[in-house]
């Protein structure tokens, strides 16, 4: 009789380096690639509206690779991922289910349910790890107890081998007949009013659109990477963060493809900027740990004194001008547009944006932070959240609350022509450069909001109240 095994793919939509996969190819003479579409499960941290745009477009791909490998995507949706789960395992007489491990908290709470569930059952369950390079419980401290400083953090995973084995893709996948499942448009993921056509200018979801990004970026641009990831107007960063998201690439493909770029690379100038990305992807790895070690820390400030913070009262219109890009600050107009209408922001213009809202507007970062979560592409529950907890000076490793960004120097520093302002934000397009970070200088002349807030004194607001909670 022949063994099957289920492979529940979850944010790890692809076949390369795909240690789930990998394991039922290798031991099962039938596998059974299923998706399951729970969006109930995900609480109040529900997948995003645009984050759903990338899965339709993830799925698409995925299913057409399984197809071409001699199986296909079987999807199912539902309340309950355990019971649609054991539905499929009567369905189809598997004795296995095998899964790659998630690290948010609702979801590591739904996995041992659901291995709790059918191991009870007699079903064999196997959890595997490729969406982040190492275990949260093997990175800690001596004294058994997780990391919050980066620094030290990344220096203890650089103890360990960066480089390591990945898994091949498989030639061939053996599902036999699959039971029924829906299209993958009967989730309805796409959007009714189509606000989403300037995604397709900037994106394409899938492995092959991951590789074909991640070729680009490190076999040609990473060379000039310390430079240009602080340049909005250039593509200089790697845009990778939504592909890993979604695990349509893994992040120890891109460590060993870092790797060996090091050894290839003779510029000290070139191997700085391969430093600094593989820092970049130690980041990503410290928020997951720290969102493993610490669940709470989506919801609320890790520095417990910002419990009673003054934040502002909040004002719906205020924060709707902040969404919409109408601040009258360019530069953090041109970032909130640029997000509206591609999914996604210049990581520069990110921290420049949470800091106008955090500390200039002083409204708490848990409004910034679902509003990246519904519009960003990338949307990640770790990063985001670590993210905006930095910025706003409350998190663990966070900088210093005192550590306000003032948006017309930032601009003009990293903008300095006016090119990414002139790109997003079009009423200011025929200004000339010393005055399009500052176009209140010349009130009048364009229509285009002056700014909603003085810079100088919020900011002294902002500090005068950090010294309030401080005493």
């Amino acid at each position: 009789m022949s063994r099957s095994a289920i492979v529940w793919f979850r944010e790890d939509l692809r076949l390369h380096d795909n240690p789930a996969l990998d394991h039922a190819v290798q031991h099962f003479d039938r596998v059974i690639p299923v998706y399951l579409h729970t969006p109930q499960q995900g609480g109040h941290w529900r997948a995003g509206a645009a984050s759903h745009w990338w899965l339709h477009h993830s799925l698409k791909a995925l299913d057409a690779d399984l197809q071409q490998a001699g199986a296909g995507l079987l999807i199912r949706q539902g309340d309950s991922a355990r019971q649609l789960l054991q539905a499929l395992v009567r369905e189809t007489g598997a004795t296995s289910v095998v899964w790659n491990r998630l690290y948010t908290p609702w979801a590591v709470a739904r996995d041992i349910a659901i291995k709790t569930a059918l191991t009870g059952s007699g079903i064999a369950v196997h959890a595997f790890r490729p969406s982040l390079l190492f275990e949260p419980e093997a990175v800690l401290k001596d004294n058994g107890e997780p990391y919050r400083v980066f620094t030290a953090f990344w220096k203890r995973c650089q103890t360990k081998s960066l480089y390591q084995a990945l898994c091949d893709t498989p030639s061939r996948i053996s599902s036999g007949d699959l039971p029924h499942g829906i299209p993958i448009e009967q989730l309805g993921l796409l959007p009714a009013i189509r606000w989403d056509s300037g995604f397709y200018d900037h994106w394409t979801p899938g492995e092959q659109g991951a590789y074909a990004q991640a070729g680009i970026f490190l076999d040609e641009d990473i060379a000039d990477y310390e430079h240009n990831r602080d340049i909005p107007a250039s593509p200089g960063t790697s845009r990778l963060s939504a592909h890993l998201h979604f695990g349509e690439i893994s992040p120890r493909a891109l460590m060993n493809r870092a790797v060996q770029r090091l050894d290839e690379i003779g510029s000290a100038t070139a191997r700085q900027s391969v430093t600094r990305f593989m820092a970049e992807l130690g980041w990503r790895e410290f928020a997951a740990h720290i969102l493993y070690h610490y669940p709470a820390s989506s919801d609320e400030s890790m520095d417990a004194r910002f419990a009673y913070f003054p934040w502002a009262a909040d004002d719906a219109a205020v924060l709707q001008r902040w969404q919409q890009g109408r601040t009258g600050i360019p530069i953090i107009d041109a970032g909130m547009r640029e997000l509206w209408h591609s999914g996604w922001m210049h990581n520069r213009v990110r921290m420049l944006v949470a800091s106008f809202l955090t500390k200039n507007l002083r409204i708490h970062w848990q409004h910034g932070a679902r509003w990246f979560w519904d519009t960003l592409v990338d949307a990640d529950l770790a990063s985001n959240s670590l993210g905006w907890q930095w910025v706003a000076g409350c998190g663990t490793d966070a900088a210093p609350y005192f550590r306000i960004f003032n948006p017309v120097l930032q601009g003009k520093k990293f903008d300095p022509d006016g090119e990414y302002v002139r790109r997003w934000v079009p009423e200011l397009r025929a200004f000339d450069r010393k005055y399009l970070h500052e176009p209140w200088r010349l009130a009048g002349q364009c229509d285009y909001p002056a700014p909603m807030i003085d810079l100088k004194d919020s900011r002294a607001q902002a500090l005068a109240a950090f010294q309030s909670l401080r005493r």
